[in-house]
């Protein structure tokens, strides 16, 4: 999956930027939809006719044998669950991660929402865990390692006694979905892969309630915690320009669009 490091250009980047609004503004689509009740599944289809009606491919569709347009991670399933048709309940968390291939290069990115009405305990995950997202970010300059990245990942979050998933890393991102380096959310300060102008990562913290041990199901996709206890995943397209990181996925238009519903933004 992994080879050199393609750095972009600034050119490609901007290009890089449109594939990643494109994921941003689906995401905030289907946050109109959310409510408890609907299925993974009518969510999934919203998604692909809305990204297709931008001009772009869904990123993920075929990917890997992949059989879906988005990922539906719901409670104590980490990442990679597949949409089904069990509909979403008052309580539930939902991590949906979607990808989107526009003028030849991806988009990626990933929000947790809140179904309803959730528990505080559930609610500071998914605070603690987007949080640490942007104290990843924030580490994402030239100079710094990859270490330096999941460091700031893996301290804040283990601070509050979480699990930081090992198994599972953010990437590389461009003409492939997955290109070098990988980039996890744990580590060492001054250790790694050095970061340099160009570089493109997408950044995504998977945080555990309880243990960091995860399990795969036999569907040979969705990745759930050992305990069962919930998990959040929050990641955005992070670029590095001009000595510093700019983020080129946005969760505003999610956050607006739960906002004007009256629902959580955590």
């Amino acid at each position: 999956m992994f080879n050199m490091i393609h750095y972009k250009s600034k050119e490609e980047i901007e290009i890089m930027r449109e594939s990643a609004l494109v994921v941003s503004k689906t995401l905030a689509i289907l946050a109109e939809h959310l409510e408890p009740g609907i299925t993974p599944l009518q969510l999934d289809k919203i998604a692909e006719e809305y990204i297709r009606d931008q001009g772009a491919e869904p990123g993920f569709l075929g990917l890997y044998d992949y059989p879906n347009t988005i990922i539906t991670s719901v409670n104590e399933q980490v990442v990679h669950g597949i949409p089904t048709d069990r509909p979403l309940e008052e309580g539930d968390i939902v991590g949906i991660d979607c990808g989107a291939l526009m003028n030849g290069y991806y988009g990626d990115h990933a929000y947790t929402f809140a179904v309803g009405e959730i528990a505080p305990e559930v609610k500071q995950l998914l605070e603690v865990t987007k949080k640490s997202l942007y104290l990843g970010i924030e580490q994402m300059r030239a100079g710094n390692r990859l270490g330096d990245i999941g460091y700031a990942i893996q301290s804040y979050t283990e601070s509050f006694g979480y699990g930081v998933v090992r198994e599972l890393v953010g990437h590389g991102l461009g003409k492939k979905m997955h290109e070098s380096p990988e980039v996890p959310n744990y580590g060492k300060r001054g250790r790694g892969q050095l970061l340099k102008e160009g570089l493109v990562l997408a950044i995504e913290p998977m945080i555990n309630m309880g243990t960091r041990r995860v399990i795969q199901l036999s569907d040979g996709w969705t990745i759930v915690t050992a305990d069962k206890r919930p998990s959040a995943h929050f990641e955005h397209d992070v670029a590095l320009v001009d000595g510093k990181a700019e983020i080129l996925s946005t969760f505003d238009f999610i956050e607006e669009t739960l906002k004007k519903k009256g629902a959580l933004v955590v």
